[in-house]
């Protein structure tokens, strides 16, 4: 299974209501993260999970939830992590 298809299973957890992910590893081709198999996304999540959370608790929510894809699989995430409540 790829790494997004990875992402999205384990993300559904916090039930998005939207999910984005972008593979952005081919533009950091060379990069020490990408010689050892970690690659680069970019995600985007609107959850009500989110909602009451600051951005630093998001952002750690969506940490823990990918859990060992962090050290493995992932070696640099950008993250637009939102409440459904603005």
């Amino acid at each position: 299974m790829s790494t997004p298809e990875l992402m999205r299973e384990k993300l559904a957890l916090l039930q998005p209501v939207k999910l984005e992910i972008v593979d952005e590893s081919a533009l950091h081709a060379g990069h020490a993260g990408a010689r050892g198999g970690g690659g680069h996304y970019r995600l985007s999540i609107v959850s009500e999970k989110f909602n009451g959370l600051n951005t630093l608790a998001r952002h750690r929510l969506v940490y823990q939830v990918l859990g060992d894809l962090m050290n493995e699989r992932i070696h640099a995430l950008t993250l637009d992590a939102r409440g459904t409540v603005a």
